[in-house]
């Protein structure tokens, strides 16, 4: 029998998610507000996310934010599957202590120290800093959480059907296509998921990596939110708020689906044996 919570815990979850989430909603009512000033309320009214469209600088960093977040998360998604099989595939080699810590270094480095020596390495290759500077520092950054991700869903992976495969005669990269990737399928999308959000989120070494004509969303979001906020910026973190919702719903939805279909496999597996 399941025991009732207790008052103490009922409180401490209000609050909890209070703190955590009240300000995402008074942001999205506030986004509503008719009111030049943001935090002003005077009537209900959508017309700034109509000004939200028209605002050219706005739109421009949306857009760039976007094609950066895609090839950055991309390119991570590509490299961090990569990385994740070495580590979990190769055993131990050379340089494997090396390798791994430096993969995992950005988890736990500071964002200004990550930021300033990857401008420091674009000055010395006397490169210019625009998109493909902000795309190269996002891409290295975020790889580690993707390596940790797969790495985490191939260690679950059950070998024996790659090698039932090769048993079969299936060369090893078709294997790999076959077998394994549908399986670790749900992992790398993960990965991908977070990678581009953490892409769309990042502030601080974009700042330190972009160019006089590059400005993404939250560098935007900032220089105005100094200048006083508007009714448009809340317009157009509630869209954000509501893209990342959905890709939450349907990659958790399509994750268990997939869990499903596997296990119902597994199943009819079983009983023809």
């Amino acid at each position: 029998m399941l025991s009732r919570p207790s008052w103490f815990n009922i409180t401490s979850l209000v609050v909890g998610f209070s703190f955590l989430y009240l300000p995402i909603v008074i942001l999205i009512v506030f986004s509503f507000n008719d009111a030049q000033l943001a935090t002003v309320w005077s009537g209900f009214s959508t017309r700034w996310y109509g000004g939200m469209l028209q605002n050219e600088q706005l739109m421009q960093a949306v857009w760039i934010t976007l094609r950066i977040g895609l090839t950055s998360a991309t390119l991570a998604t590509v490299l961090g599957t990569l990385a994740a099989l070495v580590l979990a595939r190769q055993g131990r080699f050379f340089g494997r202590s090396l390798f791994s810590g430096m993969i995992y270094a950005p988890l736990v480095m500071p964002e200004v120290i990550l930021g300033l020596s990857l401008v420091l390495l674009f000055v010395a290759m006397d490169q210019n800093q625009g998109f493909w500077t902000i795309m190269i520092a996002h891409t290295t950054f975020s790889m580690c959480y993707v390596t940790v991700i797969v790495q985490s869903r191939l260690s679950e992976f059950d070998r024996s059907l790659e090698e039932a495969a090769m048993d079969l005669g299936c060369p090893p990269v078709r294997t790999f296509f076959h077998i394994t990737l549908p399986q670790i399928l749900p992992g790398i999308l993960a990965g991908w998921m977070l990678a581009f959000t953490l892409s769309l989120n990042d502030l601080v070494i974009a700042s330190f990596n972009a160019g006089p004509e590059t400005t993404t969303l939250p560098m935007r979001i900032y220089g105005q939110v100094k200048l006083g906020g508007t009714p448009e910026i809340n317009a157009i973190s509630t869209i954000l708020i509501l893209l990342m919702t959905v890709g939450v719903i349907l990659a958790s939805v399509l994750t268990k689906r997939q869990r499903l279909k596997r296990m119902e496999e597994e199943r009819l597996a079983a009983a023809h044996l």
